[in-house]
C-alpha cells in the first residue's frame, strides 16, 4: 500500500504546491486527494480536463454518503475528475463547516486510501494534502493508514522548532508511545522548501537536529523555494515548467523516496495496470519515461493547450505539467 499524506504545523510553508509537485511527477499512477478539513484550493484555480472548471460537490463532500455505506477502495474512482493536464484529483471540501459530514470517516477514507495500491482493476497511489495539522485535527485520522508521513517546513529557527516538536509527537502517536516506527506503522519524514544554494548543508543540519533530539523522523528531501515554479504549476505563468527549480527537486524527492520505498510499495501493488491506455510507465523504479504527449496546466475555466515541441513534459503521467494548482 503506498498512502503519502503531506502536512504542516503551522503557518505557509507549502504543503499543498508540494503535494501538487510530487504527484505531478509520480512515476506511478497516482491520486491527489486534497484532504484538508479547512477545505481545499484546487476547484478555484484549476480546470477541468473537459476546459470548464471542477464540481466542487463532486470529491470529498459527495464521498461522505457513500462511505457511511462503506468504502471499496475502486469507489473511489467514482468522486474523482482529471485536470486539464491529466492529474487525477479528489477535490476538497469547500470550507470548514462541511468537514462535519465526514466526521468519522477519516479511518474509513484512510484504509480506502491506502488499500487503493492493491486493486487489481485500478491500481494508484495516493497523495493527501492534509494541510496544516494540529492535536485535534480530523485528517490525523489517515495518518495510521499511512505508508509515510511527511511534514513539509520553511527553514526559519521558528518552524524548524515547531516540525522538530511536531514530528516527535506524531511519532510517538503513530507508534504507541514509541519514536521508532515499527512494523506496520508509518515513518514521519520531513521535506524541506528551501534555497537550493543551502539545501544539501540544511538538510543536513535539520537531520542532525531531529536525530539528536530523537523525534524518530528523518530529512527525506528539500524542494526548491520557486515562487516562478510555484505559478507554473498553477498555470498562472507560462514557461519550462520541466525545468523550474520547483520540478526538478520534485523530482529528486520522488526518486529517493522510490529508492527507499519503493520496492515494498510494488510489492503491495500487485501487476494491476492502469485503466487508462495512454498513461506512459516508468522504464524501472526511479526513473521517469517521457510522456506521449506535453501540455501546460490549464487555466481556471480553460482547457489546457497543447504546448510547443520542448516544452513542459516529465514522469509517469501526460506532464510535469499536468497539474494546475499551488497553495498553502
Amino acid at each position: 500500500m503506498a498512502l503519502i499524506a503531506l502536512a504542516a504545523d503551522k503557518g505557509s510553508p507549502g504543503v499543498s504546491t508540494a503535494a501538487v509537485a510530487l504527484a505531478a511527477v509520480w512515476p506511478r499512477r497516482v491520486l491527489l486527494a486534497e484532504t484538508d478539513p479547512a477545505g481545499g484550493d484546487l476547484v478555484y484555480r484549476s480546470a477541468a480536463a473537459h476546459g470548464g472548471p471542477l464540481n466542487p460537490n463532486t470529491g470529498m463532500l459527495s464521498i461522505a454518503a457513500t462511505a457511511r455505506r462503506g468504502l471499496v477502495p475502486d469507489q473511489l474512482w467514482d468522486h474523482v475528475q482529471p485536470l486539464s493536464g491529466g492529474l487525477e484529483v479528489l477535490v476538497g471540501l469547500g470550507n470548514s463547516e462541511q468537514a462535519a459530514g465526514l466526521a468519522g470517516l477519516w479511518p474509513t477514507l484512510g484504509h480506502a486510501f491506502a488499500s487503493l495500491a492493491d486493486s487489481p482493476h485500478a491500481a494508484a497511489d495516493v497523495i493527501a494534502d492534509c494541510g496544516r495539522i494540529s492535536g485535534d485535527t480530523p485528517a490525523a485520522e489517515l495518518f495510521p493508514h499511512a505508508s509515510l508521513v511527511l511534514l513539509v517546513s520553511r527553514t526559519e529557527p521558528e518552524a524548524l522548532a515547531r516540525v522538530r516538536d511536531r514530528a516527535a509527537a506524531l511519532a510517538g502517536k503513530l507508534n504507541g508511545g514509541s519514536r521508532v516506527a515499527g512494523p506496520g506503522s508509518p515513518m514521519v519524514g520531513v521535506v524541506l522548501i528551501a534555497d537550493t544554494g543551502s539545501a544539501a548543508k540544511l538538510a543536513s543540519q535539520v537531520n542532525d537536529m531531529l536525530v539528536h533530539a530523537q523525534t524518530g523522523a528523518r530529512v527525506v528531501g528539500t524542494l526548491a523555494d520557486d515562487p516562478a515554479g510555484a505559478e507554473q504549476l498553477a498555470g498562472r505563468r507560462r514557461g519550462r515548467l520541466d525545468k523550474s527549480l520547483l520540478i526538478r527537486t520534485a523530482r529528486k524527492v520522488t526518486a529517493d523516496l522510490y529508492q527507499q520505498y519503493g520496492a515494498a510499495w510494488s510489492a503491495s501493488a500487485h501487476a494491476a495496470q492502469p485503466h487508462q491506455p495512454h498513461q506512459p510507465q516508468p522504464q524501472q523504479q526511479g526513473q521517469y519515461a517521457p510522456s506521449a504527449q506535453q501540455y501546460q496546466p490549464g487555466q481556471p475555466g480553460q482547457p489546457g493547450q497543447p504546448a510547443p515541441q520542448g516544452s513542459a513534459q516529465g514522469g509517469g503521467r501526460p506532464s510535469d505539467g499536468r497539474a494546475a494548482g499551488a497553495g498553502r
